[in-house]
């Protein structure tokens, strides 16, 4: 509100002056001690009122002071350099700032009324949760969240792949490991099929009669025309759905909705067919979409044996996603960085024959998730296994837990929220699209710069809050003491907020609440470090609690917002 309120007042200003187009940026200076808003106007515009920009600068500062009463909340304009307005805010403005800092602060109305489904993670059942599913689920499940935030009914959806040729490889995979291992089918567990399908891919890879089988196998299991290959399919895709469920829970994802290639992606089959000869073409047994028309490439709908492509399934379920949820206003689909070739072509397909819905729906593309210190071990082939990641980064926070005052039960637990945490803020530490360097010793580092060293950072606020409530110390923010002098770099931060998670939801960049809980965790820390916050012969130190709250606040919500759990003590 402070900021529109100053652009007004510069806009109105400009106009008295002769500008009939006025636009106003503000931005924060690079040093908190230059202000809290700038402004350089004054440069943009001098030229036009023949002037020099300093000389226009003191001119719109003159006409703003004479505003004061209509700015309160400023407590001093000055002009920098050039000619740059640095407004500084007022130390009620803060105080007044501080004392709304509750749970709910920071979200805002920018997608009121509006629905969002968020399509994220995507494991194909038959096959193991990959990295790369790690990294999906991470930044699909922060987007969905920052949506909510800002006031969007946000509808969480999954997509799996529970027919094609992979299935086909697992389920050749599997059948020789039966035979040869004696395997009870009903006993079967995720990793046996993980370790089946590595045994298939490698066959229909190396062996040209392997090949032909699993591709005939793979049509037998799309019609469903073999009760044997039937029964194996249904324990494979049973167990493997199960597995996931057991993951979400760990990640902190539920979705409203799972739609399958072998139910939705059949009808991608249908809408193809009926537009044979109008948007797609045969070709050489195929049936294709020539992209070339709109300087994309050409891609095959339905292959040669008749059978629909991801492309195809992907109509299926684009259109099976409007079905479900008519009234969405936007559809994200969040995928790996690889495939954006892929969706061009695909959206262009969809905006010929469902226009509607691919004018709805945007397609998000991350990065690759990469290891500093070269390669990671592996269960199964040359698989990095999400759970596999989780697992070695708990390993590595109960050994740094081993010697707390905690049960065998609570050390599991704050490992498992820990890991979990720094491989997620691994991931979104920076823009999506880069590919992400996990470094396994930094990541769970309680230094800085770490998820770790965020969910510590909340925890140490939270038990500064204890310790007062045990002495008898209330918290109070309606008036900022004296003895606090100039207004803190805690307080400056703490109130940007709200701008970064608009930001952050706006361009659909989780990395803006990152970078900004991670430097607001460092002036936290050094803020604690710099003198008592109970004390009860100090007359600020309510004030001082009243922060650590606000603190607090922002800290759990941040870390909501980037799918992290809060540990009650670490």
């Amino acid at each position: 509100m402070i900021a529109d309120d100053l652009k007004k007042a510069t806009a109105e200003t400009l106009k008295e002056m002769g500008i009939e187009s006025q636009k106003v940026e503000l931005e924060h200076p690079a040093e908190l001690s230059h202000g809290d808003f700038s402004t350089n106007v004054a440069l943009v515009y001098a030229k036009e009122l023949k002037t020099k920009p300093r000389e226009l600068a003191e001119k719109i500062v003159g006409k703003l002071e004479a505003l004061s009463p209509k700015l309160e909340e400023i407590e001093k304009i000055e002009i920098a350099g050039p000619g740059f307005i640095n407004f500084h805010l007022s130390k009620e403005f803060f105080a007044g700032e501080v004392s709304g800092i509750g749970e709910e602060y920071g979200k805002n109305k920018q997608l009121s009324g509006k629905k969002v489904m968020v399509e994220y993670t995507d494991p194909n059942p038959f096959k193991e949760f990959h990295i790369g599913h790690l990294m999906s689920n991470a930044v699909g499940e922060s987007i969905a969240r920052l949506v909510d935030f800002e006031g969007a009914k946000v509808v969480r959806a999954c997509w799996q792949g529970d027919v094609g040729l992979h299935v086909a490889k697992a389920i050749w995979g599997m059948r020789v490991r039966v035979k040869s291992l004696k395997l009870e089918v009903n006993s079967l567990k995720a990793e046996d099929w993980g370790r089946a399908y590595a045994e298939g891919a490698g066959a229909y890879e190396t062996n040209a009669e392997t090949k032909q089988e699993i591709n005939t196998l793979n049509k037998a299991i799309f019609e469903k025309s073999d009760v044997e290959v039937n029964k194996l399919y249904d324990a494979g895709r049973k167990v493997s759905l199960e597995h996931f469920e057991e993951i979400y829970k760990i990640l902190g994802t539920k979705f409203n909705h799972y739609f399958f290639e072998g139910k939705e992606g059949r009808e991608g089959q249908k809408i193809v067919e009926e537009n044979i000869g109008k948007v797609f073409e045969k070709s050489d047994g195929a049936i294709v979409y020539k992209g070339e028309k709109e300087g994309l490439h050409t891609r095959v709908f339905i292959n040669s044996q008749g059978l629909p492509t991801y492309e195809a399934k992907e109509l299926g379920l684009n259109q099976a996603k409007f079905k479900v949820e008519p009234d969405i206003d936007t559809s994200i689909i969040i995928t790996a960085s690889e495939q954006s070739e892929y969706f061009k072509v695909v959206l262009s397909a969809m905006s010929e024959v469902l226009p509607e819905v691919a004018k709805r729906t945007k397609h998000i593309a991350h990065g690759m998730l990469r290891f500093a210190s070269g390669k990671m071990s592996s269960r199964t082939g040359n698989v990095i296994t999400g759970e596999s990641l989780i697992e070695q980064v708990k390993e590595l926070v109960q050994a740094k837990v081993k010697d707390r005052e905690m049960s065998v039960e609570e050390k599991n637990t704050l490992a498992e929220i820990v890991a979990v945490g720094a491989i997620k803020y691994s991931i979104l530490r920076q823009a999506i699209g880069g590919d992400i360097i996990f470094d396994f010793e930094k990541s769970i580092s309680f230094e800085g710069d770490s998820g770790p060293y965020l969910q510590y950072s909340y925890v140490r606020a939270k038990s500064v809050l204890g310790k007062a409530k045990e002495v008898g110390i209330r918290l109070v923010v309606e008036v900022r003491p004296q003895q606090l002098g100039e207004t803190t770099t805690l307080e400056k931060l703490l109130v940007r907020f709200p701008e970064v998670v608009e930001r952050a939801g706006t361009e659909y960049e989780p990395h803006f609440v990152t970078t900004y809980l991670t430097e607001l965790a460092g002036v936290f820390n050094s803020w604690y470090a710099g003198g008592k916050i109970i004390d009860a012969s100090d007359p600020a130190s309510p004030y001082k609690l009243a922060l650590t709250e606000a603190f607090a606040n922002i800290m759990k919500s941040g870390l909501w917002l980037l799918g992290i759990k809060v540990p009650e003590k670490m």
